[in-house]
């Protein structure tokens, strides 16, 4: 008989979990019987990928907070290693995470094993000699973006633009009436949206001055009301406990649901930067980017930083769509200004030009991005 496809992936984020779990449903259109190993996250196990360890262990963020978990995520990654060169599968995929997985498939294509890298890093915007780590490490790289594909071509590194899935899955236009009623919001409010991050360590940084945005735009705007999506028990606990610190007097309506959702029954919305910005263009929302790192980690990422925006619509556009507060700019006052912006019935002419581009970008990276990823993993593995 013949041994079914077998492809070792692994995912070290939420985003990274969609993804996987896409691109295991659209090979499993072509091969019902494929099996998956490695790290996967809630939706790729439901998908049934086999889980080596907790997709936690990667969601790191940050130059300096990484230092701290150096030992354990060295040790994962020899132990993967390991476990891929005694079991070797047909192809190895590595879902973004790019500081841990190109190491490990750097190691895993010198043991012989075909390598994908799922999600290019962001070597057009810094560190841009990382282009020949990524050549050494990986067979093929699949990117959202088309420049990315072409930032690629320019070194004859093998790379697929596969469109992004976000901007298949997710309509042109969308539904605030009925995504209001999901959430059990009343409509007849104007609703922001708040989503001070993912991760632990955007929650840190962000959810105070965030939380302090919505008590200065409370007052200019009585009838706004404030929800927020919340990914996990975890960030959960960590947004409550910064709620009753800087602003107990406010309601929130906390949701533990996608992001997705939060902001389709918004009317504006304000973020942390990352790919949360992305799905926000997709749903057509205006929204005001705001991020901190530690200070450490902002001197070195400035060194680095070769674009000017760090917003993937900012960058898609090539020009600033929506604002950016980044650091000591990232503060209350800052962030209230310009979510007042979208609020003001005087605006409404630019939010309209605004929402034109956003479809006009989405239109431009809707591909069937889940489908072409699979077959440019199995075309590279001759399936």
């Amino acid at each position: 008989m013949t041994k079914p496809l077998r492809i070792g992936i692994v995912a070290g984020e939420i985003s990274g979990d969609i993804l996987g779990a896409g691109f295991m449903q659209a090979v499993r259109a072509q091969y019902p019987d494929a099996e998956f190993v490695g790290i996967a996250g809630p939706r790729m196990q439901a998908e049934g990928c086999e889980t080596l360890f907790d997709m936690e262990e990667l969601a790191v963020m940050g130059i300096v907070e990484v230092l701290g978990r150096l030992p354990r995520l060295f040790k994962v990654k020899a132990e993967l290693v390991k476990y891929f060169t005694d079991n070797p599968p047909d192809v190895f995929v590595g879902i973004d995470a790019p500081d841990f997985n190109l190491r490990l498939e750097r190691d895993l294509k010198d043991a012989g094993i075909k390598t994908v890298h799922y999600v290019s890093p962001s070597v057009w915007a810094w560190r841009q000699k990382r282009i020949f780590k990524i050549e050494a490490a990986t067979n093929l790289v699949l990117a959202f973006l088309p420049f990315e594909k072409a930032f690629y071509d320019k070194f004859n590194v093998p790379c697929e633009f596969i469109g992004h899935t976000m901007a298949d899955a997710i309509p042109l236009e969308t539904d605030q009436h009925a995504a209001q009623q999901l959430l059990g919001l009343d409509s007849s409010k104007r609703w922001l949206a708040v989503l001070p991050g993912s991760r632990g360590g955007e929650m840190e940084l962000l959810a105070p001055p965030f939380i302090e945005t919505c008590r200065l735009l409370k007052q200019q705007h009585p009838d706004l009301g404030f929800v927020v999506a919340l990914v996990n028990q975890k960030r959960r606990t960590q947004f409550e406990q910064a709620w009753q610190a800087t602003a107990p007097e406010l309601d929130f309506v906390l949701v533990d649901d996608t992001a997705r959702n939060v902001m389709i029954a918004s009317d504006a919305v304000l973020l942390a930067s990352g790919t949360v910005a992305l799905e926000c263009m997709l749903v057509k929302r205006p929204m005001v980017v705001g991020y901190k790192v530690k200070p450490l980690t902002a001197w070195l990422a400035k060194r680095m930083l070769k674009t000017k925006y760090v917003s993937l619509a900012n960058i898609l556009a090539d020009r600033e769509l929506v604002p950016e507060l980044l650091q000591e700019d990232c503060t209350p006052e800052n962030l209230a200004r310009e979510v007042n912006r979208f609020l003001a019935p005087e605006y409404q002419a630019d939010n309209q030009a605004l929402m034109a581009e956003f479809t006009r970008l989405h239109q431009l990276i809707k591909c069937d991005a889940d489908k072409k990823a699979a077959q440019a993993v199995l075309t590279l593995i001759g399936k």
